[in-house]
């Protein structure tokens, strides 16, 4: 075998076991983007999951900055092309997609593109992503269409192996979200039976002791005593009920994978494009990382459904010794005068408690029209 086939082979099956490594599903998008791209040697690379609205769920994209993306604007819809290969699910080689008719143009910051080869990701009869490239880099002397039949089969290959790999991430976050829930369930009806007795008994004992204050005050101290008695276990089996409900995650895959998880089903489940940077984080203390958990989990929700954000950001980067946590909205925003009044609709308040029973402090910074800025920053151990 000549070294071209073998090194072809090589970058084939490296693509194919990057791809079977990943277990969530946008580091899964993102390695077939990268494998596709780099495999057939062309400038762009994009994958679309598709949505039930006529939008993309997801987009990922290779070739194209931060920046540029970000001046590209809203996720495409599913028309022109796109909308062919999701629909009639075959693949389409274009010398150069601008003369196509079904072409309907794009924003004036998305980079200028040619030639063309897009193929539907399949999981049986279902198409469930579309994976393009554009503008190959060695194009033909001639000026025909960058991408060959081989480079078509190729993709095809790649396409076959991307269902494969997209299809059990999907069913690995499945099962992770139903664990939790069950976990949670089973969490909830334990705290409901061991509290409630002792909320129940807490309530007879304190009756019979007002009863007996004025008749029988030897008894009624008893009583009281019992009161107190009660009170305490009642409040060790809640204490004991909030440390199993430390989220699991924390103790197997630590804050950051645990947040970047948890943010990309967000991202997955709203129509808002849901972001996250983790930059030299250091483990924390365990009651630390859950705080910074909780704070993200509810500044989130804040964002995610009261705002109206099209984009939250979340950050979490080291600071000294500890850490600084950032969740940032482009959403309505609000009065800085109204944060009192806002507070405790917001969960501010139990953010603030959460924040400063780690050690740390918490910030929020809004503007009306311009978004708001939620910052926890906890010192580490």
């Amino acid at each position: 075998m000549s070294d071209g086939p073998r090194l072809g082979l090589y970058a084939v099956s490296s693509a194919l076991l990057a791809m079977s490594r990943q277990v969530e599903v946008r580091d899964v998008l993102k390695t077939i983007v990268a494998s596709a791209r780099e495999l057939l040697d062309a400038e762009y690379a994009a994958l679309g999951v598709p949505d039930d609205h006529g939008g993309f769920a997801q987009f990922v994209v290779d070739g194209v900055s931060p920046r540029q993306w970000a001046a590209i604007g809203p996720l495409p819809r599913q028309h022109g092309i796109l909308a062919a290969m999701l629909q009639d699910a075959k693949p389409e080689r274009l010398a150069d997609v601008r003369e196509d008719p079904r072409f309907e143009g794009w924003p004036a910051a998305h980079p200028d593109m040619s030639d063309f080869l897009g193929l539907p990701i399949r999981d049986g009869d279902e198409v469930i992503g579309a994976l393009f490239l554009a503008n190959k880099r060695c194009p033909k002397p001639d000026g025909g269409c960058g991408f060959t039949e081989d480079d078509e089969e190729l993709l095809s290959i790649l396409a076959q192996h991307a269902a494969i790999a997209l299809t059990n991430a999907r069913l690995y976050e499945r099962s992770r979200e139903l664990t939790i829930a069950e976990e949670r369930s089973r969490l909830a009806h334990e705290l409901h039976d061991a509290v409630s007795q002792k909320l129940f008994s807490l309530r007879l004992t304190a009756q019979a002791a007002a009863a007996l204050v004025d008749r029988d005050p030897g008894r009624a101290k008893g009583e009281l005593q019992q009161v107190a008695a009660l009170a305490a276990e009642a409040a060790e089996e809640l204490r004991a009920a909030v440390v199993e409900l430390r989220p699991a995650a924390l103790d197997e895959d630590g804050l950051v994978p645990t947040l970047r998880t948890q943010i990309q089903v967000l991202d997955r489940a709203h129509t808002a494009r849901v972001t996250f940077t983790a930059r030299g984080v250091r483990a924390l203390p365990a009651t630390q990382e859950e705080a910074v958990l909780r704070v993200a989990q509810e500044a989130l929700h804040n964002a995610l459904r009261h705002s109206g954000a099209a984009h939250v950001d979340v950050t979490l980067e080291r600071r000294g010794c500890g850490a600084v946590l950032r969740v940032t909205d482009d959403g309505r925003g609000f009065e800085p005068d109204a944060i009192r009044r806002a507070g405790r609709h917001l969960g501010l308040v139990s953010m603030r408690d959460r924040a400063s029973g780690a050690g740390g402090a918490l910030t929020v910074e809004s503007v009306p029209g311009k978004g708001t800025t939620i910052e926890m920053e906890v010192p580490g151990g």
